[in-house]
């Protein structure tokens, strides 16, 4: 068993309010300067920078892991994970068809660059990817799992797009194992507040910049023989999808 330190919260360049400077190759290489091991990317509503951030991650010796941060139809924020980049991808293409499409102002949102493994544009989404999907709540979890993956909770300590401060408590249904706390000192607070005992709590950034990224803190303790970066993404995903 080895410690692994993660951040299974971090926006690239194609999110809005995102820092053009927040590239694939960047972001792998303030990984490796915070002394990060395991880094998911978790653009909103999209994973397609995904692809070369995985490439990117392979030249710094990073573990990626490819996300989202899904916005529900009441505007939840959720942090959805795939242990396999085709998987990811499959289930872009499906949120791309629940994505309610609004022209993107870039004069106040920003630009959504899409970029290839050396950091190149290839393309710019031209709809707002920050707002709300189609996709409840309640529907989330089930539909995520169809696509090989899992999903929680993001930043249930923020009152931006929190599920408690949408909803004002954490809800019983749909069932969540683990909740993503923004803040580690707020940890022991909620779990008590709102009965999270039984819960796995991820404490990830959120990072929309390279300076909001955070050194190393929290770890998973994985069993990575014989080691190799697929087998710590598969027993990491093992470990969060244990109850």
């Amino acid at each position: 068993m080895n410690k692994y330190y993660y951040d299974l919260h971090i926006h690239s360049c194609l999110s809005p309010c995102g820092g053009d400077d927040n590239t694939p190759n960047n972001i792998a290489g303030m990984a490796t300067l915070c002394g990060l091991n395991i880094i998911a990317l978790t653009d909103h509503n999209t994973c397609k920078n995904c692809p070369a951030f995985f490439e990117a991650a392979k030249r710094y010796g990073i573990i990626p892991v490819a996300g989202m941060e899904l916005t529900t139809a009441e505007d939840i924020h959720v942090v959805c994970l795939f242990e396999n980049l085709g998987d990811a991808m499959a289930f872009d293409e499906e949120i791309d068809k629940r994505r309610i499409k609004i022209e993107n102002r870039t004069d106040i949102f920003g630009n959504q660059f899409i970029l290839d493994g050396e950091d190149n544009i290839i393309g710019e989404d031209k709809y707002l990817l920050s707002n709300a999907t189609t996709v409840s709540l309640e529907e989330a979890p089930e539909l995520v799992k169809s696509f090989g993956g899992i999903c929680y909770p993001a930043h249930i300590d923020r009152q931006s797009n929190g599920v408690i401060e949408v909803l004002g408590t954490f809800p019983e249904t749909p069932h969540f194992d683990i909740v993503e706390i923004n803040r580690k000192e707020k940890v022991e607070e909620y779990v008590e507040k709102y009965s999270l005992q039984n819960k796995k709590v991820i404490i990830s950034s959120d990072a929309h910049y390279l300076e909001n990224m955070r050194d190393k803190e929290n770890y998973f303790e994985l069993d990575d023989e014989p080691y190799s970066s697929a087998l710590v993404r598969k027993k990491m995903f093992e470990y969060l999808k244990s109850r």
